[in-house]
Parts: structure tokens; sequence; C-alpha cells
């Protein structure tokens, strides 16, 4: 192998044997003046390549193993990431490009830096990072980067954990997109480009690449000063995401994307990744590295590598630690003895390796991605808790993946470098009980009424959240969307049928005078009926709550979240109604949108609480509410709430949304991280739109219920 030499010993001989007092004073200056001059030049020494036993090399000159800035950047810097020669090569010497994908905005920021050094613990030399539009431009003209004085935005210093990797000694992969995929909402695309009618996401559409510019007018900037040649963490760069899969051929754009980067002065390593076998070189570029995406297979996917670009070193940009989760289907996990198989098989190719997800965190709040398919159900949204059997635990826990990891990748390294211990495993804990009583409620009509006028619109028919005036003209991005009736109209009789003449997109409650009167989502086969997104030009023959016709009728719909990868069509995804309502085949005129987002600002102006009283003895709901609970921390540790015994709904702690929840599993518990709690008392909400535990109660649990 090929390491950095260093200056032999010497053995001096004294020049006399007997002088002055002075002249030995005088000796001694100038020998410490010559060992000052010995140590400056070793110190700026230029590195030669040779070949020798590393270890060996650093037991000799008595330093111990460096660290990887310490390895990779003595001399000086004269160049980045490079591959060549099938060999990657940092600064002109060699490296084992082993990688991890950790995602900032899925990690508390108090968690950066245990993560990083649980990675870096491990063998790895770099971390992977997407980066998502929709957090760092929710409006246009909107940007947060860290400072934008929201609950998010603690979560959005990508600066600040691009700088803590360095300094936890990683170098960084960052995929700025603008597409990232990633299980996330929309797939990190901003909802308000869909106020577009003729938008085209992911291509040379001009007003898309419009939009593209001015976002990464405001990124690129930021992470130009992070390259490693000036002194940073960031070695590479890549171009859009799995463009390959999408099914355009686009070229112009890819370059358009390419372009934009280089404008920003970022030097590279640019790269693309796809898989090789089903994509080949469709989401490719001349001069830009190919990696590969695969879980299974390395041999015959590295090999299509090979012949897309024969020479180059090989890079796994994804290989699938395990899986996400949609709601209904099963935890998915992979074996220990066939993720292991598949890494040795990677690194004896040989190739790089970046593991997503190393840590895959969480989907907070609302902003779950999904996905679409030909045969029911059609549309599948994620799982709040984004654990992935990921080597770290979604609480950043070890598991026998880390440690084959570990051991698999020190047999591969081409360098030994210094590693950090491992940190202890996280601690887990409850609050002061294991139970705390729901403290007080909220029906939907109060909630309603809270709504602020900027957060309110009239319309002849119902409009998707996109289209709505709110948030400064940029619609709704996420939450829930009331649409209510215009006063005045004719009373709803019993037995009237209520017909939605297009879609819901994606869960609708039907209220009449403030009553549910839809059915509960019970089972799988639910989804099939009227409510959801499955069935076309669904009916509900309506049962008024009492003898005397209704005289308001309201459709609460939910926004579950936005398919995040797809063909073309599977980017034109409003939310809300689409298209208009009818009764008895006569479509009903005259619509007010309420857009509940659930902010922290509405949730804390909230008042007027109720006392908390079953409305059956079972717990079902006569109307969608909000329940608060009052739980007191004395310190904070992780902890997880149990869910079982609700049904459908999402939870916030201390005016953060920490995550939906469904009774039709997998998981039947929400991740809250210390982080994220308060020392002494803590405002936990629940939004619940079916039913509650009978013994009015939310529970809390040490450990998670992911199946």
């Amino acid at each position: 192998m090929l390491y950095a030499c260093c200056p032999g010993r010497r053995r001096f001989r004294p020049l006399f044997r007997r002088v002055s007092p002075a002249a030995a004073v005088g000796l001694g200056l100038l020998c410490g003046l010559l060992l000052l001059y010995l140590i400056f030049a070793y110190a700026t020494r230029p590195f030669q390549v040779i070949t020798v036993d590393q270890r060996q090399l650093f037991e000799k000159t008595a330093l111990g193993l460096p660290t990887l800035y310490e390895f990779y950047t003595s001399g000086g810097v004269t160049e980045g990431l490079e591959a060549e020669n099938r060999q990657f090569t940092l600064n002109g010497r060699p490296l084992s490009l082993f990688s991890g994908a950790l995602h900032y905005f899925r990690v508390p920021p108090a968690l950066w830096r245990d993560r990083l050094r649980r990675m870096r613990a491990a063998g790895l030399v770099a971390v992977e990072t997407y980066v998502p539009w929709n957090l760092h431009n929710p409006a246009p003209g909107v940007y947060d980067f860290g400072d934008g004085g929201t609950a998010w935005s603690p979560f959005l210093d990508i600066v600040g954990f691009l700088r803590a990797a360095q300094e936890e000694d990683l170098v960084a992969l960052v995929r700025p997109g603008p597409y990232i995929c990633a299980e996330w909402e929309f797939g990190g695309l901003p909802s308000w480009l869909l106020r577009d009618p003729n938008m085209r996401v992911r291509t040379s559409y001009e007003p898309y690449k419009e939009a593209v510019r001015a976002y990464f007018e405001r990124l690129l900037p930021l992470l130009a000063p992070l390259h490693f040649t000036r002194g940073g963490p960031v070695v590479g760069l890549q171009i859009e995401n799995e463009y390959g899969s999408l099914g355009v051929d686009d070229k112009p754009y890819l370059e358009f994307i390419k372009g934009l980067m280089q404008s920003a002065d970022l030097p590279g390593l640019f790269f693309t990744s796809d898989s090789p076998l089903a994509s080949g070189d469709r989401g490719a570029l001349p001069g830009v590295l190919q990696t590969a995406n695969f879980q299974v297979d390395p041999e015959k996917q590295l090999n299509a590598l090979e012949r897309l670009q024969p020479g180059k070193p090989a890079m796994v940009m994804e290989y699938w630690t395990g899986w996400f989760d949609h709601w209904t289907e099963e935890h998915h996990t992979t074996t220990l003895e066939a993720f292991s198989d598949v890494l040795r098989r990677i690194l004896e190719y040989p190739s790089g390796v970046n593991f997503y997800m190393f840590h895959g965190g969480t989907n907070w709040g609302f902003m779950n991605g999904a996905n679409s398919d030909t045969s029911f159900p059609t549309y599948q949204p994620d799982i709040t808790s984004y654990d992935y059997d990921a080597p770290l635990t979604e609480w950043g826990n070890y598991t026998p993946k880390y440690e084959a990891v570990k051991r698999l990748l020190a047999q591969h390294a081409a360098v030994e470098l210094r590693t950090p211990s491992a940190p202890a495993a996280p601690a887990r804990g409850l609050p002061a009980g294991a139970a705390a009583p729901l403290a007080a409620r909220l029906p939907l009509g109060a909630l309603a009424a809270a709504v602020p006028p900027a957060l309110r619109a009239s319309h002849a028919q119902p409009l998707p959240m996109e289209l709505l005036p709110a948030n400064g003209g940029a619609g709704q991005s996420y939450g829930f969307l009331l649409y209510r009736r215009a006063a005045g109209g004719e009373p709803v009789p019993d037995g009237a049928t209520l017909t939605v003449r297009g879609r819901v997109r994606d869960l609708a409650v039907v209220l009449l005078d403030g009553q549910r009167v839809s059915a509960p989502l019970t089972s799988l086969q639910d989804l099939r009926g009227f409510g959801y997104w499955e069935k076309e030009n669904a009916s509900l023959q309506l049962r008024t709550p009492g003898a005397a016709p209704a005289q308001s009728l309201e459709l609460l719909v939910e926004n579950w979240g936005r398919v995040n990868f797809g063909s073309p069509d599977d980017f034109h995804q409003r939310k809300g109604l689409l298209g208009s309502v009818e009764l008895d085949g006569a479509t009903v005129a005259g619509w007010d949108h309420l857009s509940l987002q659930f902010d922290p600002a509405f949730l804390a102006g909230l008042s007027e609480w109720q006392p908390v009283a079953l409305d059956s003895p079972d717990g079902v709901l006569a109307t969608p509410t909000l329940f608060r609970v009052e739980v007191s921390i004395d310190e904070p540790v992780d902890t997880w709430i149990d869910v079982r015994g609700w049904s459908k709904g999402i939870v916030f702690v201390n005016g953060f949304a920490l995550g939906r929840y469904l009774h039709l599993g997998p998981s039947h518990t929400l991740y809250w991280p210390a982080p994220l709690q308060r020392k002494g008392l803590n405002e936990v909400l629940v939004f619940e739109l079916f039913q509650i535990p009978s013994d009015t109660t939310l529970r809390f649990s040490d450990a998670p219920d992911l199946d």
C-alpha cells in the first residue's frame, strides 16, 4: 500500500570532548536552534508516496495513528477528492471512501455531534446528507438556514452541521438536489411550485429552473467556503438525484444544475447516483462520476457501473442498510447475515460505500413522504419513524449491523487512522410516570374559531391547499384543511347523498352540525371507501345527528404526505378536495376554507380549553379533538409516547410537531428525544380524529414499538 514517508532518525556524536563553560552555553543555544529548525522542517515537510506499513511507520516516529485531517492535510492541501485510475484520492493520498447517511434535519441539533462521533468510531471517514429545499425555502423569497426564527430553524443550520462533522474528523458528501427523494415530503420540493398549473418539476421548464436558481443562489454560497480545498469538510456534491429513474431524457437540465454549482465556485467532485442495471447512463453526464444505488447483487451492479465508466473507482452511493415503512405494512428489516454478506462483497470488489441510512432519524411532524403504486393501496404514506433498520437506531443506539460495519471496514481500509472511542449507548427512561391524564380538550369547532383571518379564504368551489392565498400567497403546504359550506345553504336532510366529484387527497372526515358522520378508519380495506384517495367520485349517504335536517356541512381533509418518488405524473399532487362536492346530485357552491397548520404560534394562542369527558364509553369521539397533556420531567431523557389506544392523529410537544400515528401500525410509539423536552412542565398536544383510550390517559414507554 502507499503511505507517506517520514524522515528517519539520526545519531549524533559529540564534536568536542573538552569545552569551556561559555562555549558550552553557546553550543547549547546552537543545538536548541537546530532542534527548533528540525521540528519546523518536519512539521512542514512535503509528503512522498512510498510503499510501507503505516502502523510500523507511526510507531517508529512515536506519533501514534493520525486523525483523518492530520493525515490528509499535513503539508498543505493542493487538491480535493479525485476519482481516477480506479482509486479515490484525497489531497493526492489514497482514500477508502467509507461514508454514512445522516440527515441533519431528521436529528435534533443537540445530538448531531453524538451521532457523528458514533459514525467516526465505526471507521467511517465521511458523512453524507441531503438538503431539503422545502424546509430551507418554505415560500418564494423566504429562506431559512438556521436563522429563520421558526420551530424548524435549529434543525436547518447546515453550515453548523458540516462544521460539526469536520470537528468530529469526518469529510462530507452533500446532495443538494434540488430533488432529494429521501422518503421526505414531496421529495424535498416546496409545494408552492404547484401553484403553477403548468409546472413540470425536475425538467428544463423555465419557471422551475428559475425557482431552482433562486434557491441555489442562497444555498451554494454557504457550501463553497466549506470545500475541502478551502479548509472545510465538503469533498463531493451530487447533481440532482436518481434522475435515471424518472424516465425523462433531459440532459440539459442536469447540465443546468451542474452549471449552477460551478458558477458558485464549487470545485467538485461532482457525481450522480442511480441503479446501473436499471438506469444505465440516463441520469449521467460526461465527466461526472457515476455511482450505484442498490441492496443486493453487488457484483452485477458494480460490473454494470464499470462498463459505463471504465477505469473509474467504484462507489456505492446508496447501499440500503434496511428499508422504510408505510402505514399498514409490517416493519421492514434486513438480516445481519444478508447485510454483512453484501457489504463484504462490495468491499472486496473493491468499491467505496455510503450506507443509506447509517442513522435514519425521524420524519418529524407532517414531513413524511409517500409512494404511489399501481395496485391497492395506490397511495402509501410513510410512517413517522425513519429507523430504516440502520446500523444506528432511530434513537442512536448500536445494533449488530454497527459492529459488522466496524469489523469489515477495519479489514479493508487502505489507511489506518485514529478513531474515537464509541460513546455510551443513549440513556432511556420515562417522565415522572408511565402515564399522564388528559388535562383538557378543544373540539374541532373551537379550533376552527381560532384560525386567523390570514388563513381563511372563500371560494365558489373547493380549492386545493396549494392554491389558497395563505402564507403570503405561497399556499398551504402541510396539515389539515377544513372545508365549510358557506352560511345560508339549504339544510341537509337525513339520507342525503354526498359525492366528491373527483378525489380526496388524502383523508376526509365529514361533519354535520359539528358531529362526525363518516366512518372511522378501522382497517386497511376502509381505504377503498369514501373519504380516502382510492375511490374517484365516491359517495356517502348522510345520517344527520338529530331528527331535524343539519344546518352546517364540513369536510376536514388531511394531507398525509406528498409522493417523493415516481414518474413525472406522480409529481402532480395537490392536496385537499380535487373536484366539486354534490348533495343529491346538485353541486354545492360557496365554500369557506380554514387552514389548520398547527404551527407553534397557533398552538400557543389557543384558549378556552374544556374539561375532558368521554363522548362514548369506548372513547369514540363525536368530532376530531385536540387534547392537552401536562408532563412533568425531572431530567430530560429519551422516551417514547405510546399511542396504543388512540386511532389516527398527530402529536405536538412544547409546540413542535413530533409526528403522526395510526393504530393500524406498524409503529405504535413516537420517539420523544431528550433535546425536545424541558426540565419541569412539558405540554403535549394530541389531535385525534376518531377515538381515544377509554381511561383518558397518554402513556409513555422507555422502548420503541416499531412493529
